[in-house]
């Protein structure tokens, strides 16, 4: 019996929307370091709150250093969030 001849199979070419690869958009180049800066300071901030006897960094406001400090560090942390 006879055989048939195969097909030439096309080659493989992927959609149109699978070709162009999107590049996700990274960071600004300042964003890592204003980031780690404000958990630095914001931890510097409490550190040298509770050293100081609650005396500084800034005496008139009390206790409120604490929430300044933990601001600082919570600013710093919403960015991590953010980071590429």
């Amino acid at each position: 019996m006879p055989e048939s001849k195969g097909r030439d199979k096309a080659s493989y070419t992927p959609p149109p929307e699978a070709r162009t690869t999107k590049v996700a958009p990274s960071s600004p180049p300042w964003f890592a370091p204003v980031m780690l800066t404000l958990m630095v300071v914001g931890l510097l901030w409490v550190v040298v709150f509770y050293v100081t006897q609650q005396k500084y960094p800034v005496p008139s406001i009390g206790r409120w250093n604490l929430a300044a400090g933990f601001g600082l560090m919570m600013a710093g942390f919403m960015m991590t969030t953010r980071w590429k």
